[in-house]
């Protein structure tokens, strides 16, 4: 019953997420709450791994999660159901290229659906940067967080020196702060 209830949360997820995994994270949010299989500090590091992970972060985050609920059956049928909305959408478009690709409704629908991608998307960062900004241990602030991320956006912003670098050299800066944070107890 696990795993009819991963694919039917995750085609869920996949089906309305547009614009990208991160529109995705308004759901997950939503989708840990009401089913209690992750909890909104874990998916902050659900979706740090999964953004430094190679492919698609709703689909690696459907992975994970599937993963933790369920193993690896839970991972592939909730990957599954995740992409199942995107094959069809694409089969159904395949079919009718030629006359979708001069109708006026479709560019007009297409259109409209840009400020609700940018929505979930901006909802999803809003949301993640109250996780992480969010203290510990009665702190109102995560103070690390904070310093971590003002110094990222000095070295990748105003400073041209570091402007040009690859933004792995970021995430690994990043990941070598927080081993240093963690194990300093800091």
């Amino acid at each position: 019953m696990i795993y009819l209830r991963l694919f039917y949360e995750f085609f869920k997820t996949g089906l309305f997420a547009i614009g990208g995994g991160m529109a995705t994270i308004p759901f997950l949010s939503e989708m840990g709450e009401r089913t209690g299989w992750f909890s909104q500090a874990l998916l902050a590091d659900m979706l740090a791994v999964s953004e430094s992970t190679p492919g698609p972060v709703g689909i690696n985050m459907a992975t994970y999660v599937g993963y933790t609920v369920g193993g690896v059956a839970g991972g592939v049928i909730a990957t599954l159901g995740e992409i199942t909305p995107s094959i069809i959408c694409i089969l159904i478009v395949a079919a009718l290229l030629k006359s979708f690709r001069q109708s006026r409704i479709v560019e007009n629908v297409l259109y409209g659906i840009r400020p609700a991608s940018t929505g979930l998307i901006s909802a999803a960062g809003i949301g993640v940067l109250w996780i992480c900004m969010q203290g510990t241990s009665g702190q109102v602030l995560n103070w690390k967080g904070v310093a971590l991320f003002a110094l990222i956006w000095v070295l990748t912003n105003p400073v041209k020196q570091t402007r040009s670098l690859h933004p792995i050299v970021f995430i690994a800066f990043a990941a070598a702060v927080g081993i240093v944070f963690r194990f300093a107890e800091m």
